[in-house]
């Protein structure tokens, strides 16, 4: 049984699909990596579980007004930085310095799903759950933490289940 499940979204850009409901059903809490265009959204994704949420460069005032530009947030005893990451791009390896007590650090921007490992800080981009985007179907991810270690499975939104 896992000590924390986290729903990770980013770049919804005012489209938040139905399908990010299922996909994250059951989880604790939802971390949005910016991007969001719709305040309203953030306040929809409460139904699933509270959410801390940043601002992406395309964020207006409307959303800049309600969240941070970056988080830090502790789940299940482990330190989780959350940044839209445009303020890195391209050489993401950059918010290890930006967040050097981060366990895992999640970010957005680029619209590509992935999870690289960087000694032992996962670096985590959920994709893009608005529109599909370059190549890559819209997605989310789940972070899971047992025993103290994080692991993160992408969801493909467009996949039956998902």
């Amino acid at each position: 049984m896992p000590d924390a499940l986290v729903g990770l979204i980013s770049d919804t850009h005012g489209h938040l699909r139905t399908a990010v409901f299922d996909a994250l059903a059951g989880v604790e809490r939802v971390i949005h990596a910016g991007d969001v265009e719709d305040p309203d959204h953030l306040t929809d994704l409460e139904a699933i579980a509270p959410v801390t949420a940043v601002s992406g460069n395309v964020d207006r005032h409307s959303v800049r007004a309600v969240v941070p530009e970056e988080a830090v947030v502790d789940v299940a005893g482990l330190r989780v930085a959350v940044i839209h990451g445009h303020q890195v791009h391209p050489d993401y390896r950059l918010l290890l310095a930006r967040f050097p007590d981060a366990r895992v650090i999640v970010h957005g921007h680029t619209h590509v799903p992935r999870c690289d490992s960087v000694g032992n800080v996962l670096i985590v981009n959920p994709g893009a759950a608005g529109r599909a985007q370059k190549g890559y179907p819209p997605s989310v991810a789940i972070l899971e933490v047992t025993d103290g270690v994080p692991t993160v499975r992408h969801v493909d939104l467009e996949s039956p289940g998902g």
